[in-house]
Order: C-alpha cells, then structure tokens, then sequence
C-alpha cells in the first residue's frame, strides 16, 4: 500500500496543540522511540541505523511528531529484502526506515490503546502485557475445567483476510475517543 498515513477514519479536529490537525502528544512519540531503540533493526532504504537516527535524536523526533500532528507525513519506500523458505519458496520482508518504524509504532500505540478495551479476555495474540506462556497457563488450567480441546491455526491469515473488513473495524477503533 502506498499513500500518506493517517488514523483511518479519524477526521482532523481542533487540536490541544495550536496549528495541528491531529492532537499527538510529544511524549507519544518519545515513548515510540524507546521501544524503536530497544527493538534495534535494520535501517532501510536511507541506510539510517538507529545510532545515525539518535545523533541528531531531537530534531528527528520533533520531525517525525510535527509531519503526523500536522497530517503532512508521507512513509519513504520500504527496502526489500528476500529471505529464502525451507520448503524452497521466497518470503520477501520489507525493511521500512528508522523514522518509518517510529511513525508506525506511535500509530500503533494509539490504535493499542483504543483497541485493547474491546479485545475479547481469552485472546493473547499480539496484545500488550500477554504473551505465549499467558496463553499456555490459560489452556493448562481451563485441561482440567474441560474434557475437549479445540486447536485452530489460521494459515495464511493476512494473505486471505477481506482487507475492507478490517479497514472498517480500524475506522471504527478509529473514532472510539
């Protein structure tokens, strides 16, 4: 996909921050940052490592939070790299830069913090504070509440999910304030 981002379906509105059309806070993005560093990774198609991005960290983060409050962030492409499958086939990831993957998280963040409230309380993929040995824990307990078991493993699940219903219920994440 490619295209400027934005919070689908959150439309701009009058910001706590004078002159932005969306109101993200400066520690948002200071938060994303931490955990871009403790993540590491690649730098992407500007060749930007994480120690490049963090020699002029100020002005970098103040970039990145005035292009999104200000609804102007536009991605830069994203390096691809080709990671060969043991059964023989190519699975292509994309590297996107170090700005890129801050801008992503503080995306993340918010869509996190409007979302989590309506996840159902026995999912653990992919959610904050819970994780594999939650989810293990969960299932040795309920072994001896129950005597049958269900084992589902949705293959190529982003490969085949109806992207509209999932651009809906981000919209509709979206406009939860």
């Amino acid at each position: 996909m490619s295209g400027s981002v934005s919070l689908v379906g959150v439309a701009p509105r009058p910001s706590k921050t004078a002159g932005k059309a969306f109101d993200i806070p400066k520690a948002l993005v200071v938060e994303a940052w931490e955990r871009v560093r403790s993540n590491k990774g690649a730098s992407g198609v500007d060749g930007v490592a994480i120690e490049d991005f963090e020699r002029d960290l100020q002005a970098n983060l103040y970039k990145i939070w005035n292009r999104m409050s200000s609804g102007s962030y536009f991605p830069p492409a994203v390096r691809q790299v080709r990671i060969p499958k043991p059964d023989g086939g190519i699975r292509v990831l994309g590297v996107p830069t170090v700005a890129d993957r801050l801008a992503q998280t503080v995306v993340a963040l918010v869509l996190e913090r409007r979302a989590e409230p309506v996840f159902h309380q026995g999912s653990y993929g992919y959610r904050p504070g819970r994780g594999a040995i939650d989810a293990v824990a969960v299932c040795r307990r309920r072994c001896w509440e129950s005597d049958w078991v269900i084992d589902m493993d949705i293959q190529a699940f982003f490969d085949t999910v109806p992207w509209d219903l999932v651009c809906r219920a981000v919209e509709t994440v979206c406009r939860r304030a």
